[in-house]
């Protein structure tokens, strides 16, 4: 395809930027987001892109405007400027009347083409303005990572109470150094940032330096190769609440460690706050000295589970609703039940069917979501409700539901409830709380007991064991 003289350019600029993008954004959302955007002309240093409708434009300005920033910085110089060209559905429109041409959104507020500033030194404790200050800014926060907008439940609940304590009194709690661990996608980031952001509006002016364990590597070495290694010292050393994330990368980074041990120990023993996340707790971490393990242990460690399907509801109609939508009811509870693996694989379900609904002009219905929800996320195993389960229970013991569920102590129906529970929980996800109220309203503790019980029982007892597996069978499920 041959492009008009200037057109030829803007496809390569903007070819190239897409390429830097692929390799900083998941598949799904350049899939998304970025491959139906189309590059129009070149001015100079002015880029010009359409992008498929107004809800498109908005959305990479509000969650990859740095992103971009960058990448145009890097393809076209510190004068770069990026301009939308958005589709306007209005049939009744001649064609050329059918679209708008717009700054990005900073700029549109200030009325003008915002030009990109250069990218970030990696070596920002040695710019000018750092180093004539007593403290360091505070650095990579992401604005929407905030407490308010932070969903709790039974899966984060001593996690975010612990965030929240040490946000109110940084440094002046026993939570120091904070530690929160668990899975991918869970969470772990956005509380830490909350904290960030607590104590830089409740304390003006105090420093809050946030850092992954990689960029804290990749400075250290920065500043031994420009000769700036009392700078950087300094800098982590001045900070009043330091957040490093995703500390089981410091393995086998032998200098490293021994530099963020000497820092931890001065900000420690100054009382500063000190926030870590891992994927494991500090005792299963490999290739990481015992030294700097012991002192993790110090504070407070505390773990974030994968959200139950309650929670998991709440966070998509949180997430739905800050983005000015008000999804179905069978629509949450569709994605809810179907993707289960982490916030981040929900959150990247949900906007792409957003992207979807807007970018086909459709309905946001049930089956938009099926189709969205199969074409990209990591499909669960064939969703068990506890319904389900409680009737497979009833069936197996020649019981009807309201005995299972109801008040009566008799022993062969408590031990067909507590198998119930014990099932339930184990396949299904769900809250102690929600287990009990399914059955008569039954407190948490009660069901924890029917856990522990058929726990003990099942390897063994004959009858319980032979019980859970031909429940199992009638459930399509494979036994533990």
């Amino acid at each position: 395809m041959i492009h008009p003289p200037g057109q030829q350019d803007a496809h390569t600029i903007w070819a190239r930027c897409l390429e830097l993008i692929k390799d900083q954004v998941t598949y799904q959302a350049f899939k998304t987001w970025f491959e139906p955007t189309k590059p129009l002309q070149l001015d100079g240093s002015t880029l010009t892109i359409q992008v498929p409708s107004q809800f498109f434009y908005e959305w990479i300005e509000e969650h990859y405007y740095a992103l971009v920033r960058k990448t145009m910085v890097q393809v076209l110089g510190d004068q770069a400027q990026l301009r939308y060209h958005t589709v306007v559905d209005n049939p009744n429109e001649p064609a050329e009347a059918r679209f708008i041409t717009v700054p990005n959104r900073a700029a549109a507020a200030a009325g003008a083409t915002v030009k990109y500033p250069a990218t970030q030194t990696g070596l920002p404790f040695s710019t000018p303005s750092i180093q004539q200050q007593a403290k360091p800014e505070s650095t990579y926060l992401n604005p929407r990572f905030t407490f308010e907008n932070f969903v709790t439940g039974e899966c984060n609940q001593l996690a975010y109470a612990a965030a929240k304590a040490v946000a109110d009194n940084p440094g002046g709690t026993r939570f120091n150094p904070l530690v929160i661990y668990g899975g991918v996608g869970l969470g772990k980031t956005h509380l830490v940032q909350a904290i960030g952001h607590h104590v830089m509006q409740q304390r003006p002016g105090s420093s809050v330096v946030y850092i992954s364990s990689e960029r804290f590597t990749l400075e250290f070495v920065n500043a031994i190769q420009h000769n700036k290694s009392q700078e950087f010292i300094n800098y982590y050393r001045n900070a009043d609440v330091l957040v490093v994330d995703d500390i089981q990368f410091f393995s086998d980074k032998e200098k490293t460690q021994d530099n963020f041990f000497h820092t931890f120990n001065a900000l420690h023993h100054t009382g500063k706050q000190i926030v870590l996340t891992s994927d494991v707790p500090p005792k299963q971490l490999r290739g990481v000295d015992d030294r700097l393990i012991s002192r993790f242990q110090w504070g407070l460690t505390t773990d974030i589970q994968p959200p139950d399907f309650e929670t998991r509801v709440a966070i998509l109609q949180k997430m739905s609703s800050s983005e000015g939508y008000n999804l179905p009811p069978d629509v949450i509870e569709y994605i809810a039940r179907n993707v289960t693996n982490s916030v981040r694989e929900m959150e990247g379900c949900l906007i792409s069917l957003l992207a979807e609904s807007s970018l086909r002009n459709l309905s946001l219905t049930l089956d938009l979501t099926r189709e969205v929800v199969n074409g990209i996320a990591v499909m669960a195993d064939p969703v068990i409700t506890i319904e389900q389960i409680q009737n497979a229970v009833c069936e197996h013991f020649g019981l009807p539901i309201s005995l299972l569920t109801g008040k009566t102590r008799k022993q062969e129906i408590v031990q067909a409830r507590q198998i119930a529970m014990s099932l339930i929980r184990e396949l299904t996800n769900t809250s102690l709380k929600t287990i009990g109220n399914h059955f008569g309203g039954r407190d948490h503790t009660t069901v924890m007991h029917a856990i522990t019980t058929v726990d003990s029982l099942k390897d063994r007892d004959d009858p319980t064991r032979r019980a859970l597996f031909a429940i199992r069978q009638k459930l399509n499920v494979a036994g533990k």
